[in-house]
């Protein structure tokens, strides 16, 4: 049976269509004896419009105060981390346009910033996801493939997200050799596998050029109830049933992602 001890896609209460608490996640974690835990919020426009033309930092200072968090708890070792929307073909992530002159008590900043780089200061690690593909309509297989090419190109950016349900056709190959070469991951996505049996045939078909290819992957949950925490029977049925190498699995205990973290992004602070 494949290993996989580390769920590094969950969502907190204040991804705003989740349900859980920080601290109910990490519970539930621990139940499952799962060794480390990324929560990863939602860092899109699906939660706050935009007010006077700009976002309002305010509505994002849940991802400011991170190190109040424990670097282990419960025995379980926790990570900052953020679900970063690819927004356009040049696959900037959501925020890097939205410029921030002042902190969130209104005090202001000594240099302006952008609201992706003030909350990618903060964080361990960035997963990129599409999920509004309409900057895509019309565009060629070129275009899509460089941008989530990209995308993986942030410094912060560990993780492709859920690719095999975007709705968003790449070229496979030179996205998993970018990915190769930076040391990057390519997730296996169980609410993917659990909920849209339409997409189950295109991330198997990733899974199996990861396999081929020497692609390491992460498996994660994207829990938007702590329930749901650590529990991945579709992601393991179906790397099994494809034979998927243990080794190229970065999730399979907390050593092994923290040092493809170390290796690809940096050490966390503190951890």
């Amino acid at each position: 049976m494949l290993h996989m001890a580390c769920d590094v896609h969950t969502h907190t209460i204040f991804s705003r269509h989740a349900y859980s608490t920080i601290e109910e996640n990490v519970r539930a974690a621990a139940e499952l004896r799962v060794e480390l835990l990324g929560s990863t919020d939602h860092f899109s426009c699906m939660l706050y419009p935009e007010r006077d033309g700009a976002f309002d930092v305010r509505d994002f200072q849940y991802l400011y105060n991170l190190s109040a968090w424990p670097r282990v708890w419960c025995g379980v070792r926790l990570l900052r981390g953020v679900e970063a929307d690819i927004v356009d073909l040049d696959g900037h992530l959501f925020g890097w346009d939205s410029p921030i002159t002042e902190e969130i008590n209104g005090h202001p900043l000594p240099a302006s910033t952008t609201l992706k780089d003030r909350v990618f200061g903060k964080i361990d690690y960035a997963i990129a996801s599409i999920h509004d593909d309409s900057f895509a309509d019309g565009a060629s297989l070129a275009q899509t493939t460089a941008c989530y090419v990209h995308a993986l190109e942030d410094p912060k950016v560990l993780i492709l997200g859920h690719t095999g349900r975007s709705g968003v056709p790449f070229d496979v190959d030179e996205v998993l050799s970018v990915a190769k070469e930076k040391g990057k991951l390519i997730e296996i996505n169980e609410a993917t596998l659990a909920r849209h049996p339409q997409a189950v045939g295109q991330c198997q078909k990733i899974a199996e050029r990861c396999a081929e290819m020497g692609v390491m992957v992460s498996t994660g949950t994207d829990a938007h109830i702590s329930q749901s925490v650590g529990r991945v029977d579709h992601v393991r049925e179906m790397l099994e049933r494809i034979h998927f190498p243990q080794k190229l699995v970065a999730t399979r205990d907390a050593q092994t992602f923290l040092g493809v973290l170390e290796r690809a992004v940096g050490k966390p602070k503190g951890m």
